[in-house]
């Protein structure tokens, strides 16, 4: 099992409290959730699932306060008679009438380095597998090369080490919303050494991930008691209780 460790940083973030039904207010740091879907923006496949052990705080916890505009309502699905070109009710949405103002509390400034590894799944267990993204090949040698190595966890850690070192992802990764974008490359924790934050106290019930084993559509949240100590947060599920 390799563990692979990512030095994420960006100007804003919001990793959002679920107990929070209007307003968006983030977490103090970054979630387990919102951490694994970093790795998976750099490599996700139906073989591996991320596992995120430990999350160092390096820059201190900074808040902001904005007020922005968001959309209060989703476009429908189109019906069949709009599909077929029957004049009706409009298929767009007028922003001006749906407009909504919300304040946010958001985290500025962060930077994280996040620790991590990926068990591999076998074949017959891969359409528990699940992800925010679908899969992706970044080019056709990629997709050759995939399949004409041997299907184990060595051709996985390979992919992701290649990937990260060159600055590649599917997607642009976010801290928590996607207009948050940011920054992450490939650390060696051993060789470049930056020292976390010097605070410990106790972060209450944070989000630990969703659950879609159970039932695909309305998946289980699961929680966990988080503590910083000395800027550290241990997220390790082999060492600490979930529950949901």
């Amino acid at each position: 099992m390799h563990n692979w460790c990512l030095e994420v940083w960006g100007d804003y973030a919001c990793f959002t409290r679920p107990e929070m039904k209007v307003e968006r207010v983030s977490y103090d740091v970054i979630t387990p959730s919102a951490a694994r879907a970093i790795f998976e923006a750099i490599l996700w496949k139906p073989a591996i699932r991320w596992n995120i052990t430990k999350i160092e705080v390096l820059n201190p916890i900074k808040w902001i306060s904005v007020r922005r505009n968001e959309v209060g309502k989703v476009i429908p699905a189109p019906t069949a008679k709009q599909m077929s070109g029957v004049l009706g009710a409009s298929m767009g949405l007028f922003i001006e009438d749906e407009r909504q103002q919300r304040a946010g509390l958001f985290l500025k400034d962060v930077k994280y380095r996040i620790h991590g590894y990926f068990d591999f799944i076998p074949e017959e267990k891969r359409t528990q597998n699940r992800s925010i993204s679908p899969e992706f090949w970044a080019d056709q040698e990629e997709h050759d090369r995939a399949f004409q190595m041997d299907e184990n966890e060595a051709k996985y850690a390979a992919m992701f080490d290649r990937r990260a070192r060159k600055g590649q992802c599917f997607h642009r990764p976010y801290l928590g919303c996607r207009e948050f974008a940011c920054f992450f490359k490939l650390v060696d924790p051993f060789v470049d050494i930056l020292e976390p934050i010097d605070e410990t106290r106790d972060l209450g019930y944070m989000l630990y991930d969703m659950d879609f084993s159970h039932d695909e559509n309305c998946p289980t949240s699961l929680f966990f008691k988080a503590k910083i100590e000395n800027g550290t947060v241990n997220t390790d599920r082999r060492e600490i209780e979930v529950i949901g």
